[in-house]
């Protein structure tokens, strides 16, 4: 049997840009583009393929995609996109809920986070018995704001539960009660 392994997902930290001095655009390797290519008009069709060429054989244009994204950048050619093609996922990002993230960011790691990635960072800390302050840590807010995330987090888990066991005791329905009667 054969078993293929997935390595661990490993995202970019918030305000990390080491990226940039490996990019296509910038290496001193390959004649560095003039920048002015990636910020093209909208009807320039010829520079707009012109720097899309130069990111499709870029190492770090996924990284570079992904940090047009996190940081809101609606500007110019990034990670081999042009604004318009981006403004769909920039609206994806917003409402990402990636729990690869979710658990890099209880771990410590400082990685971009949505304000779902947020809510569930809260839910999860709070699962763990982590304490306010960590909370606060992790998410680079107030103590009292991750007071208020906590006080959230607890009551949308007594509602889980709630709801849960209300399912569990959910009344039988007639039609449940007829198969009773037929059986018996």
């Amino acid at each position: 049997m054969h078993h293929t392994t997935t390595p661990p997902a490993r995202h970019r930290l918030r305000g990390d840009q080491t990226w940039q001095s490996e990019a296509a655009c910038r290496s001193a390797e390959r004649r560095p583009a003039d920048l002015e290519t990636f910020f093209p008009g909208p009807d320039d069709t010829e520079t707009i393929a012109r720097a899309k060429a130069f990111c499709a054989g870029c190492p770090v244009r996924e990284t570079c995609l992904v940090a047009a994204l996190e940081t809101g950048d609606a500007h110019g050619i990034r990670g081999g996109l042009t604004e318009e093609e981006r403004a769909p996922l920039h609206e994806q990002t917003q409402t990402r809920l990636d729990r690869t993230r979710v658990d890099e960011a209880v771990a410590g790691r400082d990685v971009h986070l949505s304000k779902p990635e947020r809510r569930a960072v809260a839910t999860a800390a709070l699962r763990q018995g982590l304490s306010e302050e960590r909370l606060a840590w992790i998410l680079q807010i107030t103590l009292e704001h991750a007071q208020k995330l906590y006080r959230s987090a607890r009551r949308a888990e007594r509602h889980r539960a709630l709801h849960q066991q209300q399912s569990s005791e959910a009344p039988r329905t007639q039609a449940d009660t007829r198969a009773f009667r037929t059986a018996a």
